[in-house]
């Protein structure tokens, strides 16, 4: 007797292949036939006219913190996710000495936007190392599978102490040593690889530069020379050579990848988006990437679905007056948000933070858009529109009503009693479509990640980039560019999954992990964010519902049915490559 069946579904297998109609046997967590299958099972679900994949595979994810407190791990496992790998962007919790702990939270706060009091109560901090880490997840169990890299900020801090927080502090010989051989020690006990970031944007919440920022080549080439040793992980890296208009400087940090791709020998990627200061680059940085991968180094750019779109809102974090005198004694004298939309609905409250407003005019940056980008500004529709044109704006609307459109968007905000969302697409969308996203993610030598799934809790809510893969971009954007099901299926199953090393999962055949996904394609769709606060000390985040998914399956246990959690937690801590 089977465990499980699931019966007459349209069977995307994560290969690429062409989907094909037939059931899925499972039993004792694997599948063991696929087709038409006979006999009977403990459990049968009927995918009569729903899509059956393989559970999807997230490469770019930061629950390190969350693990502690969370065994569902929402938003990536309410969105078709079966497997994770966190610790990304050279930001994490391990190794950690109990002297930076709270270091390490600021860090993650500034970087992530995840909750510092949240971080605080709910971290367990029942490791030291980086073994320890990995010691203490084994002993807990989620909804789905979770890897972890080693973190080049946390480590150079174990190592360094208060330097390593100081990108412009140079390791000593002996130093760069420990780090190789902590590196090495973390391969061995599990870690997937090593990550580090290289970004102005990544700062903690005093404002300091992530200590990674500048690190050198003899620092970043002796650590990942462990991974050759090793002959095992990957590395992951987040770089400004996308955002910058300085040819140079993109041709010295895309050189500078060439030489870790070299030190190692092992597979990388980082992240490649567009921006508005530099619409084109990331057609220079598939160029490179194709040389590096002729040269047979295995170089892959991370990319993502959509646009990386704040979230705009006096409920959560960021919204157009946070510069305002005015806006930060309300946020630093609120005990709760209910009480800081109450004091925000006061004429007096709101005529001092526009008056304010009106001179706090930034020039460059996110803060220019976000402060005063009032045509890229939009109420949150159901289903999320994720192409919005112009005249849909906050501006074309306060046109339209001869309002002014500061006051107008803080009128906006103030609806449905101060919790209205806008939505601000600031990466990806500088020609106000998503056709350079589709020229992104149809690359040659592309994995589909940066969800950020666990981070960005008050301001981005990306964790359902799985949802957008599969149910915009089959269907096609508003210019008619789509991809097929099949390649958007594989991109992230069977070759996320590669990419890690996970050989046994992201394939829907026998002898692979019951990894699986019932998804009626046609109702897939994404309500806007909501404001929920589940996070320890009464933290708050922004959490999208998808709809469309009726089963998520993980090692042949339904954990989601019709988007409801059934309780189950059959996920466990991946230490490294899984065999296939």
């Amino acid at each position: 007797m089977h465990d499980l069946i699931v019966r007459d579904g349209i069977v995307v297998d994560g290969t690429g292949a062409a989907r094909f109609r037939g059931d899925v046997a499972v039993r004792d967590g694997r599948i063991v036939q696929v087709g038409a299958v006979s006999g009977v099972a403990k459990r049968t679900i009927d995918a009569g006219g729903c899509v059956v994949t393989p559970g999807f595979v997230d490469i770019h994810t930061h629950y390190d913190g969350q693990v502690s407190w969370d065994r569902m791990l929402a938003p990536s496992s309410i969105n078709g996710v079966t497997s994770a790998a966190m610790g990304n962007c050279g930001v994490g919790f391990a190794p950690a000495r109990a002297d930076k702990h709270d270091w390490l939270i600021q860090l993650l706060e500034g970087v992530e936007d995840i909750p510092g009091t949240a971080l605080a109560e709910g971290l367990t901090w029942d490791w030291e190392s980086f073994p320890d880490y990995l010691d203490a997840l084994s002993a807990r169990d989620y909804t789905m599978d979770l890897g972890a890299h080693l973190p080049h900020a946390a480590l150079r801090a174990y190592v360094m102490g208060d330097r390593g927080g100081d990108h412009l502090e140079t390791p000593t010989a002996a130093e760069i040593d420990r780090m190789a051989t902590l590196t090495g020690e973390a391969l061995e006990a599990g870690a997937l690889g090593f990550t580090t970031s290289r970004t102005h944007a990544h700062r903690a919440r005093d404002g300091a530069n992530i200590g990674t920022l500048t690190a050198g080549d003899p620092e970043l080439l002796g650590i990942v020379a462990a991974l050759k040793r090793a002959d095992k992980g990957v590395i992951q890296l987040i770089s400004d050579a996308y955002l910058t208009a300085d040819d140079d400087f993109a041709a010295q940090e895309l050189a500078l990848i060439r030489r870790l791709a070299e030190t190692s020998g092992r597979r990388l990627s980082f992240t490649v988006q567009q921006s508005d200061d530099s619409p084109d680059r990331w057609k220079s940085i598939y160029r490179e990437i194709d040389a590096m991968v002729a040269d047979g180094l295995p170089v892959s750019a991370q990319v993502a679905p959509r646009p990386i779109g704040a979230i705009l809102s006096f409920a959560s974090t960021t919204n157009p007056f946070i510069l305002t005198p005015t806006y930060r004694t309300v946020i630093r004298g609120s005990a709760s948000v209910a009480e800081r939309l109450a004091r925000l609905a006061e004429p007096g409250t709101r005529a001092a933070i526009l008056t304010e407003h009106d001179s706090i005019r930034p020039s460059e940056g996110f803060a220019a858009i976000v402060t005063q980008g009032y045509r890229r500004m939009f109420r949150m529709t159901d289903p999320v529109d994720y192409e919005p044109q112009e005249s849909q704006s906050i501006a074309a609307e306060a046109a339209r009503a001869g309002a002014d459109a500061a006051a107008y968007a803080y009128d906006t905000l103030m609806e449905d009693g101060g919790r209205r969302l806008l939505y601000m697409p600031l990466i990806n969308y500088a020609r106000g479509n998503l056709d350079d996203v589709h020229g992104m993610m149809t690359g040659k030598h592309v994995l589909y990640g940066l969800s950020d799934g666990g981070a960005h809790c008050g301001t981005i809510c990306d964790g359902s980039f799985p949802t957008t893969t599969i149910g915009l971009w089959s269907k096609g954007s508003k210019s008619g560019l789509s991809a097929s099901l099949e390649s958007l299926v594989h991109g992230y199953t069977k070759r996320n999954a590669a990419h890690v090393g996970w050989h046994d999962r992201g394939v829907v055949a026998p002898g692979y992990l019951a990894d699986l996904n019932v998804i009626a394609l046609d109702d897939l769709a994404l309500a806007p964010p909501e404001i929920v606060q589940d996070l320890p000390a009464g933290g708050a985040r922004l959490l999208q519902q998808p709809r469309g998914y009726r089963w998520t399956v993980k090692s042949g246990v339904p954990t989601f049915e019709n988007g409801a959690w059934t309780g189950e937690t059959p996920g466990r801590l991946l230490r490294g490559a899984m065999a296939a």
